[in-house]
């Protein structure tokens, strides 16, 4: 249903996207995630062409759409604020894109009282938008941009500054109404465990602006984050055990990309010594592949790792961090804690680093 080719999108003089290519298939929900300023937003606003494009082409159903106007491209949008409109109430909102198709009266009160109940809003129809909650506003947005049966529904973000808990139940229920409505749909979002909620497949922008292939994380066994801890952790070290201590009562995370292990990490419940008495997880170890660095797999890794320690009650996670890969956790949000010191068993600098959650 939406196939992007070898798109390229240069704004105010810098080059946010490069050589994106992906497909979306008819009712397929697919999520883009990266960080801030990767360039994601910068997708959904090319294929919906709200930007223009400085190379490749985005087709829908077949057609190549670059050179049409957004509002002739059969696309729906929702924002992260929904931007619903202030003077229309809740039925005025979701029927606006079908009045300007000029589709008649009765046909839209028809469509719009399905939407309503199919977002579990019925009976509101005649609501201020301004006395609605921040779920129901998101739930109107997303029925408005349904209402006119959209060839292909793009979401920049839309379960952006909810609370944890409403958070997780509207993303539920929005999957359970694309599939409803079998909604062909581009999902950009920076949190993992919602694209996995959401979507069919993930695919990672990297802050070049270049899409990468699909990471999938799961659960494992020790023995499966061993191989690659060896290859990878005690590279130029004085030792090659990897083995470390409680092994088996740790939580160990692995990357996938096409069934192949590309990162791993492990994760103790243990307060940092700074914070006693409180609940901490220490991440122990993570390695990527080096086929696979700078591809996001660590980034989609860590932050996997964060949400289920946030899901565990901890109120902080922390790491023995190598000098050289400071950077990479900094970006993430930990703080350094302490001075710089060797590691006895690798002879190697470290330094602490935490992360409050």
């Amino acid at each position: 249903m939406l196939a992007v080719e070898h798109l390229v999108v240069d704004r105010g003089g810098r080059r946010v996207l490069e050589d994106v290519s992906l497909t979306v298939e008819r009712g397929e929900v697919v999520a883009v995630r990266g960080p801030s300023g990767c360039g994601k937003s910068s997708l959904l606003a090319a294929i919906a062409g709200l930007v223009p494009v400085t190379a490749g082409h985005v087709r829908i159903d077949g057609r190549d759409v670059t050179p049409v106007p957004t509002d002739q491209r059969s696309v729906g949008l929702v924002f992260q604020d929904g931007q619903l409109f202030p003077h229309r109430d809740v039925a005025g909102n979701i029927a606006y894109g079908l009045e300007r198709r000029r589709v008649p009266r009765g046909e839209r009160r028809r469509r719009v009282a399905e939407l309503l109940e199919l977002v579990g809003l019925g009976g509101l129809e005649r609501r201020r938008v301004h006395t609605l909650s921040g779920g129901e506003a998101r739930r109107v947005a997303l029925a408005r941009s349904l209402a006119p049966r959209p060839a292909v529904l793009l979401l920049d973000e839309p379960l952006t500054g909810l609370d944890p808990e409403l958070h997780d139940r509207l993303a539920s229920d929005i999957r359970r109404i694309l599939g409803a409505d079998a909604t062909t749909a581009l999902w950009v979002t920076h949190d993992a465990a919602e694209a996995s909620a959401i979507a069919d497949r993930v695919l990672h922008m990297t802050p070049s602006g270049r899409l990468g292939d699909a990471t999938s994380v799961r659960e494992a066994a020790a023995t499966e984050t061993h191989d690659l801890r060896r290859r990878v952790l005690r590279v130029g070290t004085r030792t090659s055990d990897v083995v470390l201590e409680g092994d088996e009562s740790a939580l160990h995370l692995v990357a996938e990309r096409d069934g192949v292990i590309v990162a791993v990490s492990s994760w103790f419940t243990r307060s940092h010594p700074s914070r006693p008495g409180c609940d901490g997880r220490q991440l122990r170890t993570m390695a990527s592949s080096p086929e696979a660095r700078g591809s996001g797999a660590a980034s989609t890794l860590l932050s996997s790792g964060l949400e289920r320690a946030v899901a565990g009650g901890a109120d902080h996670v922390w790491a023995r961090a190598r000098s050289t890969a400071l950077g990479f956790y900094l970006r993430h949000g930990f703080v350094t804690v302490g001075d710089e010191y060797v590691d006895e068993g690798t002879g190697l600098p470290h330094v602490d680093i935490v992360v409050d959650l």
